[in-house]
């Protein structure tokens, strides 16, 4: 038994420099806290794409697709949005009617003139006519985008004229309650259609895909998600030693019993 906790031990004592590796490479700042249940300020006020100020709660009257991004960005953002577009193609729900979709940009240097640009040139993308009213291009100051990204969640960091930040939509009730995160740059028509059901009836349901964000980190040269080898390693050594432990310490006891 003694020596079964030795090589237990051993393990973990591998394991744990690649975990702690992790933590001093990361960047804890960037990333996705969720809050589930929780819901996005109504009073919140931004400009729309026309350059007039509009409150959350005139705008999320209907379950929504609510995307975080920033107008100018040369990663993530274009491919994201584009999956947005993908999905609800798609998608077998009225726009407008089923559902709406909110895209707020993080940079306060962003103008109305820059998100009325973008939105013509997403609503082009569609094969099929999407009603203009029903998707919603924003701009704030620091204070709203502050406000906005906080209670959702969501983290970011600014480097240089850039930044460094998830890749996600967030699904929002009616009443902006918070039912959803979907990661990743592309979404199945029927996870989007499943989160926006569950947000008509204002019930939370599961993250789909975490697993994109826990294997892949951002890598802000490449301007690409790349594969996050010391976190996946060090899981999986855990993972291993426990089922290794559990095996011999069963193993062991089968064998006292079969000695008796």
């Amino acid at each position: 038994m003694k020596k079964t906790w030795t090589i237990f031990a051993s393990l973990l004592l591998f394991s744990v420099p690649l975990l702690t590796a992790q933590k001093i490479v990361g960047t804890p700042e960037v990333g996705v806290e969720e809050r589930l249940g929780e819901y996005v300020p109504g009073s919140l006020q931004f400009l729309d794409e026309q350059g007039n100020p509009v409150r959350l709660d005139t705008l999320i009257t209907k379950p929504t697709i609510l995307s975080l991004v920033y107008y100018s960005c040369p990663g993530i953002c274009t491919p994201l949005l584009s999956g947005i577009v993908d999905a609800l193609e798609k998608l077998d729900m009225q726009p407008g009617k089923d559902y709406e979709v909110v895209t707020i940009s993080f940079d306060e240097r962003d103008t109305p003139k820059l998100s009325r640009q973008k939105k013509n040139n997403y609503l082009k993308a569609f094969r099929k006519p999407f009603p203009p009213d029903a998707w919603h291009w924003l701009t704030g100051d620091s204070a709203s985008i502050r406000a906005i990204t906080q209670a959702v969640g969501f983290h970011y960091k600014r480097q240089g004229n850039d930044f460094v930040h998830p890749g996600l939509i967030i699904i929002l009730s009616p009443d902006r309650k918070i039912v959803r995160y979907l990661y990743g740059i592309t979404f199945l028509p029927f996870d989007v259609k499943m989160a926006l059901t569950e947000a008509s009836e204002g019930r939370v349901g599961p993250t789909i895909s975490k697993v994109l964000l826990y294997c892949f980190s951002y890598d802000p040269e490449g301007k690409k998600y790349a594969f996050n080898f010391l976190k996946v390693t060090g899981t999986l050594v855990i993972l291993l030693a426990l089922l290794f432990a559990a095996y011999l310490v069963i193993g062991n006891r089968l064998r006292s019993k079969k000695a008796r």
